[in-house]
């Protein structure tokens, strides 16, 4: 996988995948949408966000249900 928007980094957030340049954990932004907030919610909350940040966010986590197959 390979994501602009999205860095994995030891030093920040103990290596959670981050909206890059920020220490926003992809799993926070996932979180909220499913909670109900909207990405206007979250582009007010964080305005160092962009709207391309978000899809990153979510296109990151629909990923990594793809690549894992967990029986339920």
């Amino acid at each position: 996988m390979r994501f602009e928007r999205i860095t994995i980094d030891p030093n920040i957030c103990h290596g959670q995948a981050c909206v890059t340049g920020t220490r926003i954990p992809v799993h926070q932004i996932i979180h909220m949408l499913a909670n109900g907030d909207t990405v206007e919610d979250l582009l007010a909350e964080y305005p160092s966000l962009i709207h391309a940040d978000i899809m990153a966010c979510l296109e990151y986590a629909a990923d990594l249900t793809e690549e894992q197959v967990t029986p339920i």
